[in-house]
């Protein structure tokens, strides 16, 4: 017994076709994938486009935005990892084995203050070829928010930081909850 189906009779293939083009059905003439986007450039191209240019000029004022920031407790332990990390790098990050080469004490800056400090720390942990720092954020609460501001942007801030490996809330002894292990990825490492 043949696993193919019988061939199709003429007048249900036209009738299936002609179904088919009253529905709207459009036949297709290459088999390239059609991504679902327009090929025009649509504005903010233009505006990515001139962000990049920036960026290379050392024109961009800020890395870090000012977009939504999800609210976390004082108490909460922050933890964030890329995906291709390696589990026990990982893991060595939150028992706090990885020894931190320097820190950040954020505390009594306001939000644009902590930012630019974060940002300039970051850029010269970099450039340093630092491996892991501490940032140190606390867990007061903001004076008209109902959650621990600076915490909350740095939790936000560290997700969109290009070099940023991963991060976690550190040991008690370096500030628990009030504090992060930073983990960073060096450039140009000849090792």
């Amino acid at each position: 017994m043949s696993r193919l189906h019988p061939p199709d009779d003429d007048d249900d293939a036209n009738a299936f076709r002609q179904a088919l083009h009253k529905a709207g059905v459009r036949r297709l003439y290459t088999n390239r994938a059609d991504p679902g986007r327009s090929r025009r450039q649509d504005p903010s191209a233009a505006q990515r486009r001139a962000a990049a240019v920036a960026v290379d000029n050392g024109e961009q004022a800020s890395r870090t935005s000012d977009g939504r920031v999800t609210p976390v407790r004082p108490s909460e332990f922050l933890d964030f990892a890329l995906p291709d990390l390696p589990y026990r790098t990982y893991s060595q990050l939150k028992r706090g084995q990885i020894a931190w080469e320097a820190g950040l004490d954020l505390h009594g800056y306001s939000l644009d203050e902590a930012r630019q400090e974060l940002e300039s720390f970051l850029k010269e942990a970099a450039g340093n070829r630092w491996r892991c720092v501490l940032v140190v954020h606390g867990k007061a609460w903001g004076s008209s928010a109902d959650y621990p501001v600076i915490k909350s942007h740095v939790n936000t801030w560290l997700r969109e930081w290009p070099a940023v490996l991963a991060f976690c809330s550190s040991r008690d002894s370096d500030g628990g909850t009030g504090a992060v292990y930073v983990l960073l990825r060096r450039k140009g490492r000849a090792d």
